[in-house]
């Protein structure tokens, strides 16, 4: 482990993971280089060696993990070791949904996502940190110690997929399950310097609570460290089950030589985007114009004021159903309503003072679709900063700082990311610039239903160009 000034912490050492992605342990492993077993005890011994330091590990599983490296490996990912979020069931493991108020059994059956993410070949050490029900934007808790950031840990990692992004960035594994209601996977990838990748609506197998929800604006996914990952996953996610109702998604293997119309965007209709997040974009722009594609800048998709007016409603409905139908929401017979965090509780307080909008919010949210459809029909892709401002300090984004200064903080950091969500478009998060300290700043990239072949297509094409920063480097 390296724990410099910067309190920058990492795992990455000459072992049988070394510095190698998934499609690289998965190689070594079909070529007998190293065994499935090797790889994934060396995740476990890196994450005995850093997450003391990162707390990323809601419930380890290393010995049934282990074992099951033992058995027969099958999938594009075979034998690569790799954790899930704690909002997805593991047959044998609780689900915490990272709150007090949840006291779960051991889920006893694998979530169907889960087995898509087990059918890629990838093995499953435990589960990973996440804040309350996943409504927070950073993995942090009023009572109890944060995940930290590993490229800083004085610095938020994001949220709510956290506990998988740091564990990803530090080198513990070089993949990890995320989830994506409102940018939950792009988030922590912006802040951790990672890939993130939330896929159309319906690309894979839906969140658990998707089927009762009025929209449906989560995805699950990866967080990963290279593009290749995530296309490998990406392509081995449909062999298991391919998308109904969309353009077929194989192996993207590199960029295309086709030129793209891109649509800047550079600030939200929560204020204008700090220095660091302009100039990432901006850099960006540059990059994108001197490998021949054409930038114009371009309006929000549809009205951007209602509709976060209507997904700031929609964030406290879920957080009024949490609270008041806790033991039905989350299949938690023991749901304690009184030990909700501040942010669960004021977000369940504004939507019933607002129910009236409901109606309304909902429909905003389900015209979003057609209106994002419609910004692509003369431009191929979209670029906009990730976050509305680059990763805060751990605390800025803590419940215990009172709903309305968080849930304020929240919606200005959070600006560009929830439009994906409720459309259900594909977007991807990379690592494209840092700060002067050296802190990772993402850059944002939408496209229309069903495209992520274009999003892969530019972020390998971009990835080659300036390779990504290493946290070891």
């Amino acid at each position: 482990m390296i724990n410099e000034p910067t309190h920058r912490v990492h795992a990455f050492c000459d072992d049988a993971l070394g510095d190698l992605d998934s499609v690289g342990v998965a190689a070594a492993v079909a070529a007998g280089d190293i065994s499935a077993r090797e790889a994934a005890q060396a995740a476990v011994d890196r994450a005995a060696v850093v997450n003391p330091t990162l707390n990323a590990i809601q419930h380890p599983d290393f010995d049934r993990g282990l074992a099951r490296s033992d058995g027969p490996l099958s999938g594009i990912l075979a034998g690569v070791p790799s954790f899930i979020k704690d909002n997805t069931d593991v047959a044998g493991l609780p689900s915490d949904q990272g709150s007090l108020a949840v006291r779960s059994r051991p889920a006893t059956a694998d979530h169907r996502f889960t087995e898509q993410f087990r059918s890629t070949g990838l093995g499953v050490l435990g589960k990973t940190t996440m804040p309350e029900f996943g409504f927070n934007a950073s993995t942090e808790w009023e009572t109890l110690a944060p995940t930290r950031n590993p490229w800083h840990t004085d610095y938020s990692p994001g949220g709510s997929s956290g506990g998988s992004a740091a564990l990803v960035a530090a080198g513990v594994v070089p993949i990890a399950h995320g989830n994506d209601g409102g940018g939950s996977i792009r988030i922590p990838a912006a802040a951790c310097g990672l890939v993130g990748l939330k896929p159309t609506r319906g690309r894979v197998v839906p969140a658990a609570e998707s089927a009762t929800l009025p929209v449906d604006v989560v995805s699950n996914g990866v967080l990963t460290r290279t593009v290749r990952d995530t296309a490998h996953f990406m392509a081995g996610t449909q062999q298991f089950l391919p998308a109904a109702g969309m353009k077929p998604l194989g192996l993207v293997e590199g960029p295309s030589e086709r030129r793209l119309r891109v649509g800047l965007v550079l600030d939200s209709v929560t204020g204008p985007t700090d220095d660091d997040g302009r100039r990432a974009v901006l850099a960006t722009v540059d990059r994108l114009t001197a490998l021949g594609h054409d930038v114009t800048e371009v309006p929000i998709p549809g009205d951007a004021v209602a509709f976060m007016g209507a997904f700031t409603h929609y964030w406290a409905l879920l957080g009024f159903s949490t609270q008041h139908f806790g033991k039905r929401v989350m299949h938690s017979p023991d749901f304690e309503k009184g030990a909700t965090d501040q942010l669960t509780r004021g977000l369940a307080r504004t939507f019933w003072r607002h129910a009236w909008r409901t109606p309304g919010a909902i429909r905003v949210l389900k015209q979003s679709e057609q209106s994002y459809r419609d910004a692509f029909t003369d431009i191929d892709v979209i670029v906009s900063p990730t976050l509305g401002y680059v990763t805060p300090k751990l605390g800025h984004l803590n419940p215990a700082a009172g709903f309305e200064v968080h849930f304020d903080r929240l919606i200005r950091y959070a600006a560009f990311t929830p439009l994906n969500n409720a459309a259900g478009g594909p977007a991807i998060s990379l690592p494209l610039a840092q700060t002067a300290d050296g802190r990772p700043v993402g850059v944002h990239f939408s496209a229309v239903h069903g495209n992520e072949q274009t999003l892969l297509e530019l972020a390998y094409e971009l990835e080659a160009d300036t390779p990504f920063a290493r946290i070891q480097a």
